[in-house]
């Protein structure tokens, strides 16, 4: 079996965003927080995905994460909304 390389088509901060042979793979890139995701990330996403769809040779979007966490070194695929945003703006 061939590797697969990657062409990355946008540098983002939250995410990373590549094709490969008629395949999108959108990712999580928080593995410090446990891939969990802030505005910023749904905006990075959603930007991703509108490129994916308009992209006729995409057949499959792959939905993954980036890790391990620097922390401790468990992966995580996403833990959910920043909670530490929500602290955040309620003060």
């Amino acid at each position: 079996m061939s590797k697969i390389h990657w062409n990355t088509i946008k540098s983002y901060q939250d995410i990373t965003y590549k094709k490969s042979d008629g395949v999108a793979r959108i990712a999580f890139n928080r593995p410090e927080v446990r891939n969990a995701f802030r505005p910023k990330t749904v905006n990075e996403l959603f930007e991703a995905l509108l490129d994916a769809r308009e992209d006729t040779s995409i057949g499959v979007v792959l939905l993954s994460a980036e890790g391990p966490s620097p922390k401790d070194g468990v992966y995580s695929f996403c833990s959910g909304g920043d909670q530490s945003r929500a602290v955040t703006r309620a003060m």
